[in-house]
């Protein structure tokens, strides 16, 4: 493994080029770092990443921000959760005060409206990706409870139009529950 300060530089430079190039929110996000902290350096297990997802998105806040703070804290502790939410804020921060500034002339423009609709496609897609590699982890997995789980949720959600925070809260609950029992059998 590299020395500390090597990992921390490719944190901040990590998070602050998956923020800076991230349009469409927090899921778009999840893809991006997979790639780079699973696929690319191998610093994380992609079970992990998909348990460090969760946490991140079960938290309260911006999940681009939670994710950072999770892998930061998970790959150098404090230290890597400090850089990977430095490097995660700033570009936003710039990019909405810039905004900021010139908002009526983005307001009325109609190129820059063509461009916003455009994208919005794009990110539907990448969303789309987002969810089938999660499931697709699920399923090889073979994990029949979770499969059952996942297929609940998305039923309860989209069909049955229950609140996703009761969805959130009852696979939390049952994530709770499995695990206390699969602890019990391995004291036996």
């Amino acid at each position: 493994m590299e020395n500390k300060k090597e990992v921390l530089w490719k944190i901040f430079i990590s998070t602050l080029y998956l923020s800076a190039f991230t349009f469409g929110g927090g899921y778009v996000i999840v893809t991006l770092m997979k790639k780079k902290f699973v696929d690319q350096y191998h610093w994380i297990e992609e079970d992990e990443m998909l348990d460090l997802i969760a946490i991140a998105q079960s938290s309260p806040g911006a999940i681009a921000v939670n994710g950072a703070i999770v892998i930061g804290y998970k790959l150098a502790g404090m230290t890597g959760t400090l850089v990977a939410i430095i490097g995660t804020i700033i570009p936003p921060f710039m990019i909405i005060s810039l905004i900021s500034f010139f908002y009526n002339a983005f307001q009325s423009n109609y190129f820059v409206s063509l461009m916003l609709e455009g994208m919005q496609a794009g990110v539907g897609a990448v969303i789309a990706a987002v969810v089938f590699e999660m499931a697709a982890g699920i399923i090889h997995g073979k994990n029949v409870i979770s499969v059952m789980i996942m297929a609940l949720a998305f039923a309860a959600t989209c069909f049955l139009g229950v609140n996703v925070i009761y969805v959130i809260l009852a696979c939390g609950l049952i994530g709770a529950v499995r695990t206390i029992i699969e602890q019990r059998k391995e004291k036996r």
